[in-house]
């Protein structure tokens, strides 16, 4: 009799809720869409949303997460990373039903007018090496570590113009990005902690959210 708890659990195999196997790890595969986009067109989302702030309301610029709502819409809620290499810690509300996304570490090159037109490729070549020798990739949710970011690496198809939000609207094109992004399904109603990051030779980047999901 007292292998029977062990035969059973053989023959029907617990199955825990589809809301608590998402939490285990809740990250969107890198290949999956969201909202029918790919992750590598919702990084240039990502740049266009960043691209369209100056510095001062600036959420990436932003020490506290005041500003982490500033012009957000849609199912999917962007998380700002940092200008330069201090650790940033922020508070920020978010509606419940959002997917999260973010960068670990990432990269965008844009034309410099001093220099002269320089062709798409040439851009995305650039992004691609800037990003060449990320290490140090980071991403724990609640305390746990999700693995295998090595393989959230997105790139720009093609190249995009980074102002097309911008107010006033200014065109800067061709723009290039490339880096680790991630897609985090909603996470339930509640206080959440996401610390994540990452190490380019020419920069790092280290932030830690509260996250309120209400």
């Amino acid at each position: 009799m007292k292998l029977l708890p062990a035969v059973l659990a053989l023959l029907f195999p617990v199955v825990f809720p589809a809301s608590a196997r998402a939490q285990v790890n809740p990250t969107v595969p890198p290949t999956e869409a969201v909202e029918g986009m790919s992750q590598a067109e919702w990084s240039r989302a990502w740049w266009q949303w960043a691209g369209s702030f100056e510095l001062d309301t600036s959420p990436i610029a932003d020490r506290t997460g005041a500003l982490c709502g500033s012009r957000q819409g849609g199912k999917v809620w962007f998380l700002a990373g940092t200008y330069g290499t201090r650790r940033t810690v922020r508070t920020c509300k978010v509606p419940r039903g959002k997917y999260l996304f973010f960068p670990l570490i990432n990269y965008v090159v844009m034309p410099n007018p001093s220099v002269g037109p320089v062709g798409c490729a040439a851009m995305t070549a650039m992004a691609a090496r800037v990003t060449n020798d990320a290490s140090s990739l980071v991403l724990e949710i609640d305390g746990v570590r999700v693995p295998g970011l090595g393989s959230y690496r997105q790139a720009t198809k093609g190249c995009f113009d980074i102002g097309e939000r911008s107010e006033p609207r200014a065109r800067v094109f061709p723009t290039a990005a490339n880096g680790y992004y991630v897609m985090v399904r909603p996470l339930g109603p509640g206080q959440h902690t996401l610390e994540f990051g990452g190490a380019l030779p020419s920069m790092l980047q280290a932030v830690t959210y509260t996250l309120i999901v209400e």
